[in-house]
């Protein structure tokens, strides 16, 4: 079964929602979730958010947690996760922010560092994870990861890290 669709399964059967808030995927999670015909039963909306202006406005990030941290960190992606929640008033959201290249790194944050959150609605957590390849591959990694962190949050529980840190291929 491909990830969207098994996630359509899980949000059918848990009788649940919910929403996405992206940055560096850029969209693209919500595009492989609307491929499944009836989607729009169990996901309420996405929320691309590129700039930290949007951050702000559309999801209420704190500007503050921005200016400290930076667009790419564990708290920016928490506070777009429960934005994306309570906006789209789902019961789930899930957000990614991250670093796809070519341009954009610093030493302490590499191309294809991403931060993901979800917040279930009673607790919120994130997971830091490092793609490799070129902007698709790595824009294209990220929304395969949301989905799968979107799939096991549905299901009331916090996904396995076991995709972490991925290296590159020889």
């Amino acid at each position: 079964m491909n990830l969207p669709k098994e996630v359509g399964k899980t949000a059918r059967e848990m009788g649940k929602s919910f929403a996405l808030a992206e940055s560096v995927t850029g969209g693209l999670a919500a595009s492989l979730v609307t491929d499944v015909p009836g989607s729009s039963r169990y996901f309420f909306a996405s929320f691309v958010t590129y700039s930290n202006e949007s951050k702000v406005n559309v999801l209420g990030v704190n500007e503050d947690t921005l200016l400290r941290y930076g667009a790419v960190s564990a708290q920016v992606a928490k506070q777009m996760a429960s934005g994306a929640r309570r906006v789209a008033g789902s019961d789930v959201g899930a957000s990614c922010t991250g670093i796809a290249g070519p341009g954009g790194a610093t030493d302490a944050k590499p191309i294809g560092l991403v931060y993901f959150a979800v917040d279930d609605g009673t607790r919120v957590f994130s997971e830091k994870q490092i793609f490799y390849g070129d902007r698709w591959a790595i824009k294209s990694q990220a929304a395969i990861r949301m989905l799968e962190l979107v799939n096991s949050a549905l299901k009331g529980k916090k996904a396995s890290r076991g995709r972490s840190h991925r290296e590159p291929a020889d």
